[in-house]
């Protein structure tokens, strides 16, 4: 209860420097001055987009504390045997980190209007991030073949669970990211794509943390974090 009532906290603090920072605290209706010095409303939308994918990240930042959560409160009961780790899952850390690293050089080259970057970067990024899904299911099935079924224990299931769900926020993003290509091969110009690389960057940017977060819980790393701030703390 205390892990998710910090991640809202850290939320709550999150949302109202970014609405503090576009003058919601503002009363237009009181300034003085010319009506055309006001600045010009965004056209593309652009910040609707922004403001909508900072909501979806919280929305999803949410589920996953509540499911980790879950995972450690159930964790302390004496039928819970640990799941061993497949080592591919490190090889896959490391691809995602790539599919985040070359979605923020797709990034960094919309903003110089970089066409070539851009493209090796989306592409890139759309490469390895299926890379990561495929060597998901590779984990899965070696757990399978050393006996870690889904019913056998809680820890399977938690592990099974948690590694799916994340999966999925992966292949949305996929299908976002296969939007952007789609427009990026009919001829659409860095203009046009800027919007949609940099939210599919800050996506996955996340996703990354959070798979981070999620690999050191189902490595045992956060549940002894957690046992030493308890300790701390009483």
């Amino acid at each position: 209860m205390s892990l998710i009532l910090a991640f809202l906290a850290v939320i709550i603090l999150i949302a109202f420097a970014w609405l503090w920072r576009q003058g919601i605290l503002a009363k237009p209706w009181l300034e003085t001055g010319v009506v055309g010095r006001f600045p010009a409303a965004d056209p593309s939308g652009a910040r609707v987009a922004k403001v909508g994918l900072a909501v979806f990240l919280a929305v999803i930042g949410s589920l996953f504390a509540l499911t980790i959560s879950a995972y450690l409160m159930r964790a302390s009961l004496g039928d819970w045997e640990a799941v061993r780790m497949p080592g591919i899952l490190w090889i896959n850390t490391g691809v995602l980190a790539l599919s985040s690293l070359s979605l923020e050089t797709a990034r960094l080259a919309a903003g110089r209007d970089d066409a070539d970057g851009v493209r090796a970067g989306v592409l890139a990024a759309g490469a390895t991030a299926a890379l990561f899904v495929i060597g998901q299911l590779i984990a899965w099935r070696q757990l399978e073949i050393e006996g870690y079924y889904l019913a056998t224990n809680p820890a399977n299931a938690f592990f099974y669970l948690i590694t799916a769900l994340h999966g999925l926020h992966v292949l949305g993003g996929l299908a976002a990211l296969g939007r952007v290509t789609w427009r990026m091969q009919r001829g659409a110009g860095v203009a046009q794509l800027r919007l949609g690389v940099e939210l599919c960057a800050t996506y996955w940017h996340a996703l990354l943390l959070i798979w981070l977060v999620l690999l050191g819980l189902l490595a045992n790393w956060l549940g002894d974090f957690v046992a030493i701030c308890r300790q701390l703390l009483t």
